[in-house]
């Protein structure tokens, strides 16, 4: 599909929902493509076909389309939520345990943890994600809490919650999680009790939230830090260097892939949902339960996609 791009300076005005609107339709073009993830029996009762977009500016305003009111489990996109609220209550201790470079393989690959001595690569694949969990849990005593809370603060909606029926499908499930924690323990590189933590990883994951909830609650990557309060949950350089990592490691292995088509940081998770940021204009949330072969959304990633290269906006 061929889009006519238009640079759009900093200061330009954007018609954003009819931006939207547009991008809806490139991801509905992808209709039939991927498959809803099975893997956790829970995810599988998504509605494949669905889709839904928001944009909430670095102002506040708020934008959607199709369903992006609609609920979904955001799975690994709490994985960010994880690392900003550990970051900030624990500053760069963190990466004592964790690195920041793309992994190149799968999110769930136990191969790396081998010969890298029980450092995970990055903090947003499964085993990152595991330490910044447990990081986060001795020091807020509630990983899963903290970030229940956190959105709910960010978007303005207290309704959000965890979805139980998710949360223990995935702990049923999780042998390979299961491997990944205790293998991190046998190298010294977890600090609390292994079923502890995995509990509280399955639980952030099995938040519901829908793409405005999101939108609004990721903000503060495009306001340098600052929260919707105007208070301050990341230094400046701690902002950029998120976005950095999002931009190299959010999208798994294909993170390559995301920052060649759509050039703006992102994380996705395998609930179909991916959260992205244009510094200092806005977040976009767009949310389709299909996936590729590397766990993206499809319909999501062809939004995104529109939107930057419609647009002209993007880091590039």
């Amino acid at each position: 599909m061929h889009v006519a791009a238009v640079r759009v300076r900093q200061n330009d005005a954007v018609d954003y929902q009819q931006i939207l609107a547009e991008a809806a339709a490139a991801a509905r073009a992808t209709a039939g493509q991927g498959r809803v993830a099975d893997y956790i029996p829970a995810l599988a009762k998504a509605p494949a076909d669905a889709f839904g977009m928001a944009l909430a500016t670095a102002d506040g305003e708020l934008y959607g389309v199709g369903d992006w009111e609609q609920r979904f489990s955001i799975q690994s996109v709490s994985k960010l939520f994880t690392l900003v609220l550990a970051i900030a209550h624990g500053g760069d201790e963190l990466w004592r345990g964790v690195g920041r470079e793309p992994s190149g393989n799968p999110f769930n690959s136990l191969i790396q943890l081998e010969t890298e001595h029980g450092i995970p690569r990055n903090p947003f694949i499964n085993a990152g994600a595991i330490v910044v969990t447990d990081r986060l849990l001795r020091l807020t005593g509630d990983a899963a809490g903290a970030v229940l809370d956190f959105l709910r603060t960010e978007s303005g909606n207290p309704s959000l919650d965890i979805d139980p029926e998710v949360a223990a499908s995935e702990a049923e499930h999780g042998h390979r999680n299961a491997a990944l924690a205790h293998f991190i323990a046998s190298h010294g590189n977890l600090l609390g009790d292994v079923d502890t933590v995995l509990a509280h990883y399955y639980r952030h994951c099995a938040i519901e939230a829908g793409c405005g909830d999101l939108a609004l609650a990721g903000r503060f990557l495009a306001r340098h830090g600052v929260r919707a309060d105007g208070s301050r949950l990341l230094h400046r350089s701690q902002a950029k260097r998120v976005n950095a990592i999002m931009l190299t490691c959010g999208t798994y292995d294909a993170a390559g892939e995301f920052a060649y088509r759509v050039g703006i940081p992102g994380k996705s998770g395998v609930g179909g949902g991916i959260l992205a940021v244009l510094p200092e204009r806005a977040t976009l949330c767009a949310w389709g339960p299909r996936l590729d072969a590397a766990g993206n959304s499809v319909a999501a990633m062809a939004a995104l996609d529109y939107f930057t290269t419609a647009t002209g906006l993007s880091i590039f």
